[in-house]
């Protein structure tokens, strides 16, 4: 009885409140510095195992537009320098995890049709990271485990048990609909303030949304729909359109050519 009484003590001590880029509230239980060696130990699992494009031409056209976004970025996660991989994978995806790790698979240069729309998706990525929102997904794993495995997992065992097993943690597992929703508007801001047209962030979406297939229903879903998204975007469209102005009055116009 007195352990446990100890236990429920403790629990409260190891939670750290922080607000994300958008003002929401989030619980977190692990450091940065852990999430950062987690997402790296992970990236570099998929750098083994996944066909990486080296050309001149696709590598510079992503890190151009990586560049210019992360000018604008104000990252707090404790990440020193970014890393950027062409996956040559024809699945339409891009990610970045924890430590600043960036992948983005040659899949998705037919869907983003041009900079902007391929801009679109990097800010959405790179919102997740500095929203912290990887974190978030361990946190809740972990506080769903109980008090007892929470103080088990805190420290570096977590970081090692990580190793091979970025699922369990929930350090690769599919984002909330309140993260994909957040990384939207936090991408859409970046991509504006970076000198990139914000309205092909709906036109991205309308692409997306042709591919079809057999998709679930949106409460079914840990992402929201497609219609949902566009709706959303137009609705912080004023605010972005005027970063977007004052970005191009500042001589942001990346060229960043594929």
């Amino acid at each position: 009885m007195i352990r446990i009484f100890t236990l429920v003590l403790l629990v409260p001590l190891l939670i750290h409140c922080s607000t994300s880029p958008t003002g929401r509230r989030q619980i977190l239980i692990v450091k940065d510095a852990e999430m950062n060696e987690m997402g790296t130990l992970a990236f570099s699992e998929m750098k083994t195992k996944t066909p990486i494009d080296t050309s001149a031409v696709a590598n510079s056209y992503v890190n151009c537009i990586v560049s210019a976004e992360l000018a604008v970025t104000s990252d707090t996660t404790g990440v020193e320098s970014w890393e950027v991989v062409v996956f040559k994978d024809n699945t339409p995806n891009a990610f970045a995890l924890p430590g600043g790790k960036i992948g983005v698979h040659t899949g998705m240069f037919p869907i983003a049709k041009n900079k902007d729309q391929l801009a679109a998706v990097i800010g959405h990525e790179i919102g997740h990271v500095i929203a912290r929102h990887g974190n978030e997904r361990v946190s809740q794993n972990q506080l769903a485990g109980g008090s007892v495995k929470l103080l088990e997992n805190l420290g570096k065992p977590m970081v090692a048990g990580a190793l091979g097993m970025g699922a369990k943690f929930g350090i690769l597992l599919p984002f909330s609909r309140e993260h994909e929703s957040e990384a939207d508007l936090i991408g859409l801001e970046l991509m504006a303030k970076s000198g990139f047209d914000p309205r092909q962030s709906v036109e991205l979406w309308k692409n997306m949304s042709a591919l079809g297939g057999n998709k679930p229903n949106e409460l079914l879903s840990t992402h929201p729909s497609d219609a949902t998204r566009m709706k959303h975007l137009n609705a912080a469209m004023p605010n972005a359109l005027a970063l977007w102005e004052k970005a191009k009055a500042e001589g942001k116009r990346p060229n960043c050519q594929l």
